[in-house]
């Protein structure tokens, strides 16, 4: 596929108007050394001249010390500006990859759903490592030999017409013939890149799977599928390096004619006495130079091949929108919030629903507890509430307002989650219970670690608060664990708590104590509990029983268990708890 060469320009604009500083610091180097390249052979061949016509030594060694300093300079100013263009480049990728994080982290579950974490870091690292040397190297190497190339012919319309019209269209046929070539290896670039994203996919769920994987003797099959998918990248890696060697072989053609017209237009425009030797060196300098940006460009153009590639992959990726957008910004009231679903209907594949015209409503302050089989839509109705989805029909409100009317940080500020699996960065305390969020003081944070029974705990920590936490939580017992998840809701203060089982893998010493942080979580707060356990609904004031989508029973929970012909008071007299999971 053959990438616009604006769409490489867009990039490069967009990322570099923010550096205009160090941008028009490189572009003024990188005018030096090119003025500097084409200067410095034309003492050469003054100091040839005047050599062979007998000159004394004092203008020669004049001459001589001029043109080393001059190549100093030249020199330095060349790694000035590389040094410059590769902080140019990593400024640039480093903000490229946080618009792409941001973007992602943006868009809704139905993406993620259908993305794996090894694709996704494949596409920010990977692909953004390359247009590194987009960003650094295009200017530098690219735009700074085309620069090169035309300096020296202008050079050489001046030495001789002849010669400029001889290397012009050498330059022009040169440049062309590459440009012809560039984008043809672009597919299997991309192709190869899936395939190492696709890899690393396998590898990330096969280690989060390692315990499983072991224990069910199925490590011989993940080590075969390994095998199959380093045999796809080596097949994509061949086809790509056959169409790199087509770009090579262009390049060497064209330059083995760049050296065929220097030495035959420099030998019969010697032979008609139309050059001096010194200029007839020149010539052939101003070849070897030309040889030099032709093969940097042959370079960069089966590195922009990689980075066609990249490209293409990363604007699919900033063509993802989100589903789930902003609303125009209703306020939520403070305190306890009412939950109505109305007519509720929504699927995760079109045609086949999860929930089908779903109604309730939940009274502020009320505790639901929410029952029903795997699958028969617990988990729909608290994504729906959080807005991780939207619904295919009907309304969901919170204190008569629709949640698609608020922004998201409003919703999200205003309902909260807690689950069994306790996600926990490699941050601090005060991070990790506070979501990197300054604003709430510390004293407000140590407040709440003593209301949950963590004091213990926190006075065993070295550094209080700054004291870094491993990822997962490793350092922390599941208890521990899930009191910090308490923890990060008692300091959002939500009107609205979804608790997903919260207790069902804990010992009972722990469990009791996660049950009073529950009790404080859930005062003066409305709450629906996903429950797995009859147990655990024993604080709800209402029960609801799904079943295929729909509600099969819902009522007062006292009155339900008071009625020997509810589904719920059989449920608890037959202790059937695996019928709800």
């Amino acid at each position: 596929m053959n990438i616009p060469l604006k769409q490489y320009w867009d990039l490069l604009v967009d990322h570099l108007r923010v550096q205009k500083g160090y941008t028009t610091l490189l572009v003024l180097l990188l005018l030096g050394s090119i003025s500097l390249q084409v200067f410095i052979p034309q003492l050469m061949r003054y100091f040839i001249d005047e050599a062979m016509a007998g000159d004394n030594g004092t203008v020669l060694v004049t001459v001589a010390i001029g043109f080393i300093c001059l190549a100093l300079v030249q020199q330095f100013v060349a790694v000035a500006a590389t040094y410059v263009g590769e902080n140019v480049a990593w400024r640039a990728t480093n903000r490229l990859r946080a618009e792409l994080a941001e973007h992602c982290l943006r868009l809704d579950m139905t993406f993620h759903n259908d993305i794996s974490p090894g694709e996704l870091i494949e596409r920010i690292d990977g692909d953004v490592n390359e247009l590194s040397m987009f960003f650094s190297r295009l200017v530098i190497m690219i735009l700074g030999n085309i620069l090169l190339l035309a300096a020296i012919v202008v050079v050489l319309f001046f030495e001789d017409w002849r010669l400029g019209i001889a290397f012009g269209l050498f330059a022009v046929s040169t440049i062309v013939a590459l440009n012809r070539v560039r984008s043809i290896a672009v597919p299997h670039d991309k192709a190869l890149r899936k395939a190492n994203a696709d890899l690393f996919g396998f590898l990330e769920e096969r280690l989060t799977g390692t315990e499983d994987i072991r224990a069910n003797g199925t490590v011989p099959f993940v080590i075969r599928g390994l095998y199959q998918l380093h045999a796809h990248i080596l097949q994509c890696w061949r086809k790509a390096g056959n169409m790199h060697m087509v770009v090579r072989l262009v390049a060497g053609l064209t330059l083995m004619g760049g050296y065929t017209v220097a030495f035959l237009t420099g030998y019969r425009l010697y032979r008609d006495d139309l050059l001096t030797i010194g200029s007839v060196y020149l010539v052939l300098h101003y070849t070897g130079l030309m040889a030099r940006p032709i093969r940097e460009l042959t370079a960069q153009v089966e590195s922009l091949q990689n980075i066609g590639a990249a490209i293409e992959r990363l604007s699919d990726l900033r063509a993802f929108q989100p589903k789930i957008v902003d609303g125009p910004g209703a306020e939520i009231a403070g305190g306890p919030l009412a939950l109505t679903f109305d007519n509720v209907s929504f699927g995760y594949v079109e045609d086949d629903l999860v929930l089908k015209n779903l109604s309730f409503g939940l009274e502020p302050g009320h505790v639901l507890g929410l029952l029903g089989r795997t699958g028969s839509g617990k988990t729909t109705i608290t994504r729906l509430v959080f807005r991780l989805y939207d619904p295919t029909g009907g309304s969901i409100t919170l204190n008569q307002t629709n949640v698609t009317q608020p922004t998201l940080h409003q919703l999200r500020h205003r309902v909260a989650m807690v689950t069994q699996d306790v996600q926990l960065f490699q941050a601090s305390v005060r991070d990790n219970l506070t979501f990197f969020n300054r604003d709430i003081p510390d004293a407000r944070i140590l407040d709440v670690i003593e209301e949950l029974g963590l004091g213990d705990w926190f006075g065993k920590l070295p550094d209080g608060l700054d004291t870094e936490l491993e990822t997962g939580g490793k350092s922390l017992s599941a208890g521990q664990a899930q009191l910090l998840a308490f923890a990060r809701v008692f300091l959002h203060d939500p009107g609205l708590v979804i608790l997903d089982e919260a207790s069902s893998r804990l010992d009972p010493a722990t469990g009791q104590l996660i049950e009073r942080a529950i009790d404080r979580l859930l005062r003066n707060r409305t709450a629906i509990i996903v429950a797995h356990r009859l147990s655990t609904v024993q604080r709800a004031d209402h029960i609801m029983i799904l079943e295929d989508g729909g509600i099969t029973e819902y009522g007062d929970r006292e009155r339900l268990v008071s009625d020997p012909d509810s589904r719920f008071s059989g449920l608890l007299k037959t202790g059937l708890s695996e019928v709800l999971v």
